[in-house]
């Protein structure tokens, strides 16, 4: 239960929702749920909501199983049909009622105070509207040579803005797996677009940033919050080269639905062109290994925005 100086200005009442999408991934969700049931917010205060998108694999038995070993904890499932990560947090958002929203996946682990930084930033500043956290990645099968920060990001998304709450940079955005957003905002703005986000698995991606633009141009304002970590636990099947490949030509294809649709592809393409000027420059710098890598990363994501799917 955590301690009452955490949450100044609210009593004993549902104060955030934490809302996991899961697809197919049964062991890597328990593993989260485990994170989840050592929170140190008193329960009354949170609850949190698994969205089953269709699995085919035994994720509701063992989330039954889970919640009937945890009954102390409030949680529980609901199952959206429509496939798709944007349809399942959505479901999720409207599965709750809590005044603040929360949103993890089902590849990560939080720390215990997660959902209580968030409350507690939140009642600390009722004009802001979202908020995120670090993301730190975690490789159980080690890290790879080829590895570096800038290829890094499209995999895992590390984010650390230091130690200290603070407005997020104009060009960083939280990550999808590591936000929080006031539910008066979402219902004023709207939340995912069901046009964007991944599907199955075709990893497509881009509505975290459609949402924050779509706040950002409301004028919210978003923070980052120090104290609300989350691990990103990322498996060797997500390091392999094919896996890479469709990756990074996804974040291409994203990036020409949304700038197509927001009238911005020209632009798009220019930016692309000057990104290749520095991957060029950085590859050099690299060293062969990681270098070759990085190469293919911009290969990839300009094959994806030229071409699509």
């Amino acid at each position: 239960m955590a301690n009452p100086e955490y949450l100044p200005n609210f009593t004993a009442m549902l104060q955030i929702s934490l809302v996991i999408a899961t697809y197919n991934r049964s062991a890597s969700l328990l593993r989260t749920l485990e994170s989840v049931v050592r929170q140190d917010a008193d329960p009354a205060l949170w609850e949190c909501v698994v969205v089953d998108n269709n699995s085919q694999d035994d994720t509701a038995e063992r989330f039954a199983d889970f919640a009937a070993r945890h009954p102390a904890s409030p949680l529980r499932m609901v199952r959206e049909r429509r496939q798709g990560l944007s349809h399942a947090r959505n479901r999720g958002i409207a599965e709750t009622s809590a005044p603040l929203v929360a949103i993890i996946d089902d590849d990560e682990r939080i720390v215990p105070g997660f959902l209580s930084a968030y409350v507690r930033f939140f009642g600390d500043h009722p004009e802001i509207a979202s908020a995120g956290g670090p993301i730190v990645a975690e490789y159980p099968g080690g890290r790879p040579r080829w590895m570096s920060r800038y290829v890094e990001r499209p995999i895992a998304n590390p984010l650390d803005l230091g130690d200290r709450e603070r407005p997020f940079p104009r060009n960083r955005i939280p990550g999808g797996g590591n936000m929080a957003v006031r539910r008066d905002a979402l219902e004023r703005y709207g939340a995912f677009d069901p046009d964007l986000g991944r599907v199955g698995g075709r990893l497509i991606g881009g509505e975290e940033c459609d949402l924050f633009e779509r706040l950002a141009r409301g004028g919210e304002r978003c923070w980052y919050l120090p104290d609300a970590v989350m691990y990103h636990i990322i498996p060797p099947e997500k390091l392999t080269r094919d896996y890479f490949v469709r990756l990074c030509r996804n974040v291409g294809v994203s990036q020409r639905l949304r700038a197509v649709r927001c009238g911005r592809y020209a632009a798009a393409l220019c930016a692309e062109v000057a990104k290749w000027g520095a991957t060029l420059l950085l590859a050099l710098l690299l060293g062969p290994c990681r270098g070759a890598r990085l190469l293919l990363m911009r290969r990839e994501i300009t094959r994806g925005l030229l071409r699509g799917l």
